[in-house]
């Protein structure tokens, strides 16, 4: 099973390097949880629809990932992602740790996890450097990765 499930982690990431948002949601439940320290907790359709937006924005974008592990329950990888961030027009090199629960040879559970400060310090310079420890930051960087989302999905 681990096979399958390394496979299945594979394949979402080679489809996040092709911008490939469809494929990537494709690899989820319909009642997929994903969190990251940006976005906070999203569900369902909300998780496919922050790949679609990302990608869908992508610019300067290259992805690499490894350290693939899985048994028939869990599964984990490292992914790195450098982009340029649109806000700022700053290159981000954000490294991740991905958490994985599968459930009928699908991602039920998606968690990431990096450090939101390092990205705040490249995302937004000086301010990040500043105040990307603050909880008023990160709440801010939140609402406003919640607020794009909900403007793409209005958009669509």
């Amino acid at each position: 099973m681990s096979d399958a499930h390394n496979a299945l982690i594979t394949e979402f990431y080679s489809a996040f390097q092709r911008l490939d948002a469809e494929a990537m949601a494709a690899c989820y439940t319909d009642d997929v949880v994903f969190s990251d320290p940006a976005f906070g907790e999203l569900r369902g359709r909300d998780a496919g629809d922050m790949w679609r937006m990302l990608t869908t924005r992508a610019k300067d974008f290259s992805l690499t990932f490894d350290h693939v592990r899985s048994d028939e329950r869990t599964g984990s990888a490292h992914w790195v992602a450098t982009y340029l961030f649109s806000a700022t027009g700053n290159t981000v090199v954000n490294d991740i740790g991905a958490r994985f629960v599968f459930r009928d040879g699908k991602i039920c559970e998606h968690h990431d996890h990096f450090d939101l400060w390092r990205w705040s310090r490249q995302a937004l310079g000086l301010k990040g450097l500043l105040l990307g420890w603050s909880p008023a930051l990160k709440n801010a960087v939140r609402a406003q990765a919640l607020k794009g989302l909900k403007a793409f999905q209005a958009g669509r």
